[in-house]
């Protein structure tokens, strides 16, 4: 990585680290199933690291959020220059680190395999969501398969 910026608490990166990425097409019943997964590790207070970038990392961003676990934001583009204040409890609260992985202005293809990519390397474990052959995960998903929670 070129350009690797934080914010928020650092010392999560020493917690044991669930990565969750999911493509942008899932079907439906994978869709429940991801929401009850949310609901249990955050009850658990694991701590999941995401780009929280595809509508279902995003859905289950808003079931970790009302709980209580530490989570990690990988972004695929240049670190906020203004901090959005929906992430302004979390970074107050320690319950948040974002990473910035590049300098880019905006997110393209190549800094979001770049930031997943980052992601896999960081997490100790990894749960893949319709990562099938279409995919641009599915070339992560194969070459992290011994980090990948069955599903």
């Amino acid at each position: 990585m070129s350009a690797v910026s934080y914010l928020g608490n650092q010392s999560l990166l020493s917690l044991p680290k669930t990565a969750f990425l999911a493509s942008n097409t899932i079907p439906l019943e994978m869709v429940l199933r991801c929401y009850d997964w949310a609901v249990m590790i955050r009850n658990a207070g694991h701590c999941v690291v995401s780009g929280f970038s595809s509508r279902l990392e995003r859905d289950v961003w808003d079931f970790l959020v009302s709980g209580t676990q530490p989570i990690i934001l990988v972004l695929a583009r240049g670190m906020y220059r203004r901090v959005p204040p929906p992430l302004d409890p979390l970074l107050t609260a320690g319950r948040l680190l974002v990473i910035s992985t590049t300098m880019s202005p905006r997110q393209s293809r190549a800094t979001a395999f770049a930031r997943n990519k980052y992601i896999c390397e960081l997490a100790d474990e990894i749960l893949f969501i319709g990562a099938n052959e279409g995919s641009s995960l599915h070339p992560l998903q194969v070459a992290y398969s011994q980090k990948a929670i069955p599903w």
